[in-house]
């Protein structure tokens, strides 16, 4: 007896009414990330990189504010801009060099600190007292200082009474018996306004690390500067050289604390381009000063990252 299956209906195909089909959602998916990503693109966009290219025309002009400036690819501005502000330079980078280091080591024994030892009461109070300058102006902060500073105050005399101010002198740090307008005086306003930028990410660095590894660091008889200096340090670098890049940059391009705490022998770089953009009008050089501290700047931090070994900043 032989059975006989009924073969299924074959299905209507849909007529082509010339409507195109939605996206599939994998397609929408794929595209979700560069739509959250334009917003971002768009204000690097508009806010750099288009005054970026504004202001590279503008270092490659000639003329007047009165006659107007025209674009003239006059490269020569830069090496006029280079040499005319190379002290500039010199002082801008070795301020923030040694502010740097002095934030480097105030900082990581302060991090380390409220990382390790601190309990998590007294962690947040110290955290909130280093985060509570941003709450001040920056301008306030500096004019705070050049009152720590004055000559009739008791930091002066304080260093007087020790015969600091005698060391520092030699040293060329100090003028006699003052401190303000000295370069001392820019190295503090410095230091000061940049720490936190240091303890911040050598916070982050340090909480990061498991106590675990101390404990068995401990177990294998280490002393506790050998765990510092295998086990800490070492898993700690990429907060040392996040914190050194916040605060060198910066610092580099800083001219409020030289303006009120140093005088004109303690210019930086960031006065020059202040003074040829507000003072002196001569827009091409100050585009110029500009450029030329921002490649050095970069420049000096490529080959930061390639001595640091590490790419990992938190």
């Amino acid at each position: 007896m032989t059975t006989t299956t009924a073969a299924a209906p074959p299905q209507a195909i849909p007529p082509d009414d010339g409507t195109v089909p939605a996206p599939a959602p994998r397609t929408r998916r794929k595209l979700t990330p560069y739509w959250l990503l334009l917003p971002g693109i768009a204000w690097l966009v508009v806010f750099f990189a288009v005054p970026m290219v504004y202001q590279a025309s503008t270092s490659l002009q000639t003329g007047s504010l009165e006659d107007g400036f025209h674009v003239t690819w006059h490269l020569a501005t830069y090496w006029d801009a280079l040499v005319e502000y190379r002290w500039h330079f010199v002082r801008s980078f070795g301020y923030a060099a040694t502010a740097t280091l002095l934030c480097l080591a105030v900082g990581y024994p302060l991090a380390y600190t409220i990382a390790f030892k601190a309990g998590k009461r007294w962690r947040n109070v110290i955290l909130i007292l280093v985060i509570a300058p941003f709450f001040t102006s920056f301008l306030i902060r500096t004019l705070a200082w050049k009152t720590i500073l004055s000559d009739g105050g008791p930091v002066v005399g304080a260093l007087n009474a020790l015969h600091v101010l005698d060391v520092t002198s030699a040293l060329g740090l100090t003028s006699g018996d003052r401190v303000l307008a000295t370069p001392l005086a820019v190295v503090c306003g410095l230091t000061y306004n940049f720490l936190p930028f240091m303890i911040l990410p050598l916070y982050t660095s340090l909480e990061r690390i498991d106590p675990r590894l101390h404990e068995a660091a401990g177990d294998l008889y280490a002393r506790p500067f050998t765990t510092f200096r295998k086990v800490t340090f070492p898993i700690s670098l990429p907060g040392v050289v996040a914190g050194t890049l916040l605060t060198f940059i910066p610092a580099s391009g800083d001219y409020i604390n030289a303006q009120l705490l140093g005088s004109p022998s303690e210019q930086m770089v960031g006065n020059g381009i202040q003074k040829q953009f507000l003072n002196v009008l001569d827009y091409p050089t100050a585009a110029a000063l500009s450029f030329i501290l921002m490649a050095l700047i970069l420049g000096m931090v490529t080959v930061y990252m390639r001595k640091a070994g590490t790419e990992e900043l938190v």
